[in-house]
Order: structure tokens, then sequence, then C-alpha cells
């Protein structure tokens, strides 16, 4: 079973040794398991989901069998138009559901110092993207890290080492299912 995890610095473990970043870490808990699963890095540090999209068919080309889109960070950073970022995330998912691969999205909340306003808009978008059939919905990707000064690197974005263990922690069961989810499409045990 093999799961691509299709995302920006968050993925890719920015500021981190690799052996400390998300996908190398959640590889040993889900391998701690016992699970047969086995993560692609997707991750591409600065990608927005326009960025994503565009990468799309090569980042496919591993051949997943189901894909966690975490997405969405930078787009709220530089203050991109929600909707544009709405466009980019629903081309992704239709593809990847076109491609017939289970998907669990992972949400993002745009930064404060945007505004509330802002805030709002970018929040409905996974709101309603979470709802799309098939969708598995982790609703916050930080959730548990994020303004949590002892869980993060000196930027308060990005996750610390321990704040990766309690992302992984979370995320962990939700691959489980993704992955029976696959499983279950395939017709395999």
């Amino acid at each position: 079973m093999r799961i691509l995890a299709l995302g920006d610095s968050l993925t890719a473990g920015y500021g981190l040794a690799h052996a400390d970043s998300f996908v190398p870490r959640l590889q040993a808990a889900l391998d701690a398991r016992g699970d047969a699963i086995t993560i692609l890095d997707g991750g591409v540090s600065g990608d927005t989901s326009a960025d994503a999209l565009a990468r799309l068919d090569w980042a496919l080309g591993d051949k997943p069998d189901a894909v966690i889109v975490e997405l969405g960070g930078n787009d709220g950073l530089r203050g991109l138009d929600p909707a544009r970022m709405e466009q980019n995330l629903t081309a992704i998912l239709d593809r990847l559901q076109r491609d017939h691969l289970p998907v669990l999205l992972s949400g993002m909340y745009a930064p404060p110092n945007m505004g509330a306003g802002y805030g709002q808009s970018f929040r409905a978008v996974f709101g309603r993207l979470s709802h799309r059939p098939g969708i598995l919905w982790d609703p916050f990707f930080l959730d548990g890290v994020a303004a949590h000064p002892d869980l993060e690197q000196a930027d308060h974005i990005h996750p610390d080492p321990a704040g990766v263990a309690v992302i992984v922690a979370r995320m962990a069961p939700l691959v489980e299912r993704l992955a029976a989810e696959a499983r279950e499409r395939r017709g395999t045990p």
C-alpha cells in the first residue's frame, strides 16, 4: 500500500532534520503498528495550492493507492484569494477521485494577521471541500500544535520535532483508515 503525502513545508519538514519530519515520523509510526503502508513524500516547501496542482501529474508518477492532501498554508500566508485556492484544491480532488484514489484532506487556517473576514472565507473553503463524497477529513493539520510555542519552531509556523510527534499521533489512525479504504476499493485485505 502506497500513500502519497501531497503537501507543502509542513509535509516536507521545513527546518527539521529529515528523520524528524512528518513523512519519516509517520512512516515509523505506521511501521511500529505493523502496517504494510509506504508513505511517499510529496511535500515541497513554499508550495501553494496552485503549485501543487501544477505538479500533480509528477507527484502521481509513483502510482500511489491513496493520497493525503495537506495544502493551503502558503496560500494563507501570502493572502491569496480563497476562491482561487478552492478552485485549485477542487481540481486536485477531482483528479484524485477520477483516478479512484481515496483522499484524506487535512484542513488549514489562515494566519490571524490576515483579518477575521479573510480567515472565515479561507476556512469556509475547507468546510465545503470536507463534504465531498469519499473524502476523509482532518479539520486542521496543526491541531494541538499551532499556538503552542513548546511545539513550534522559532517562526511560530512550523512544528518542531515534538510538534511533529503530536501531528503523527493524531494522523496515524486516519492514515490507517485511508489505507483500509484503498484496500477495500482494490478488493484486497
